[in-house]
């Protein structure tokens, strides 16, 4: 492939509507390079199918299928020509409504992926349909014929060789052709059914495309200008960072930060691709490039938040000085499909969090009655909720010196309920009570940040 390729992928919000979708071809025109895009669906829309996806009543599911049709639509009636791109919308909509008819009697994974499956395959055919009026010459190209995948229906595993056997095939030479419009999100099994690559997914398509073509360079266009050392609605004079490492990028998207999903930078990582963030509807603002190295990186990077977390403290004489008690509790844990996020032990005490990160569930629904009552028979059991989660970003965050004078210095008003530091070089997080959470990100990155 070309050792220029770049793969644009835009984000709900940048397909939004017809002027968004303006604005994002720009973006793509802008630079002869960019020859792949993958879309996400028109902001919106995958929540309704979902909604859809869970079985519905008659009314209810006629309104949810009303607001997919009044978004698309919204598109279509300001094209010059609608009347072609009209009738594909409309069998796509077609199909949404016999999907979810068959949800309304019985759902199933493999029903939910098929019917979420018709965002993307929606907004990039009316995308190709705004870049052809443009008079440029585009193609739509089905996602679905080169991401096999497993059958992990909601969350299915790529099969990243088969991808670049297929990707070889099939995609390279329509790229060498013409500009290429297909889906993020979807995939297919070895059987030809619909699968979903699960929450990020539209990003880690771009990444896994980009990684098969061998791409120069994956742009992930959103609405905000790049990676910020906080998010701007907490703190309004944030800064841009410039330049991230993978494993900064990876760490803050994992304690809570929305830019990217860290599953999807791993074939970026793997093939030392980098990633241009930026925003569609500014894109003279600049961005954020992920990288695998920069330059004399800063101890502190950022700060995340991650809200909605559940303690749980297990109290047991039995501790003391004994075998085998943690491999016990942890067992349980496993025995439920609980994922552990932090853990810190005491002589007699064990303190954990739960990670309900990338799931529907949250903390406080992990914890099935069936769960308190096995862990009850073992040792007391806390359950402490309404907590938020702030982690410290940065590099040697283990090995330098001071680096508690200056967090901790400026948190001395606030109530900490737990500590993990030294596991990682890459961070340093805490547990706060929720309605101290904002208030402390702000103290911590006037000190760390000067603003």
């Amino acid at each position: 492939m070309s050792q220029n390729l770049i793969v644009a992928k835009f984000g709900g919000t940048s397909v939004a509507d017809f002027d968004a979708m303006n604005r994002s071809a720009d973006v793509v025109l802008s630079d002869a390079n960019t020859r792949l895009v993958v879309l996400s669906a028109s902001a919106g829309v995958t929540n309704l199918l979902v909604a859809l996806a869970e079985g519905q009543e008659q009314a209810q599911r006629a309104y949810l299928l009303d607001e997919i049709r009044r978004i698309q639509y919204a598109i279509i009636d300001r094209l010059q020509s609608p009347d072609v791109i009209r009738d594909e919308i409309d069998r796509m909509l077609e199909n949404i409504t016999m999907l979810s008819e068959a949800t309304s009697l019985a759902t199933s994974h493999a029903l939910t992926d098929e019917l979420v499956s018709h965002g993307e395959l929606m907004s990039t055919l009316l995308f190709v349909e705004i870049l052809r009026e443009r008079q440029v010459n585009s193609e739509w190209f089905d996602v679905r014929k080169v991401m096999r995948t497993s059958d992990r229906f909601g969350r299915a595993e790529p099969e990243v060789a088969t991808l670049k056997e297929l990707a070889a095939t099939q995609l390279q030479p329509r790229i060498a052709e013409a500009l290429v419009v297909t889906q993020g999100f979807i995939g297919s099994e070895i059987k030809g059914r619909t699968t979903t690559l699960g929450r990020g997914g539209s990003d880690y398509t771009a990444a896994l495309l980009g990684e098969a073509l061998q791409a120069a360079r994956i742009d992930i266009w959103t609405d905000v200008a790049g990676i910020y050392t906080t998010d701007p609605r907490v703190v309004s004079t944030a800064k841009r960072i410039e330049e991230i490492t993978f494993e900064e990028a990876a760490e803050m998207a994992i304690f809570g930060a929305k830019v990217l999903h860290p599953a999807t930078l791993l074939p970026a990582v793997r093939s030392d691709i980098p990633v241009f963030v930026g925003s569609s509807k500014d894109p003279a603002a600049g961005g954020t490039r992920v990288c695998n190295e920069t330059k004399n990186p800063p101890l502190f990077r950022a700060l995340a938040l991650r809200r909605k977390q559940t303690l749980v403290t297990l109290h047991s004489l039995n501790m003391l000085h004994a075998h085998g008690f943690l491999a016990e509790v942890f067992n349980i844990l496993a025995r439920h499909s609980i994922s552990v996020d932090l853990v810190t032990t005491s002589e007699v005490s064990v303190a954990l969090t739960l990670d309900s990160t990338g799931s529907t569930t949250t903390g406080d629904s992990l914890l099935t009655q069936a769960l308190l009552t096995e862990l009850s028979s073992l040792c007391r059991v806390e359950v402490e909720e309404n907590l938020a989660l702030v982690a410290i970003i940065g590099n040697n965050l283990s090995k330098a010196c001071g680096v508690g004078k200056e967090v901790f210095g400026a948190l001395e008003p606030f109530n900490l309920r737990m500590i993990c530091y030294g596991a990682s070089s890459y961070n340093l997080c805490f547990l706060v009570p929720t309605p101290d959470a904002e208030e402390v990100v702000r103290a911590l990155h006037k000190n760390l940040f000067g603003s």
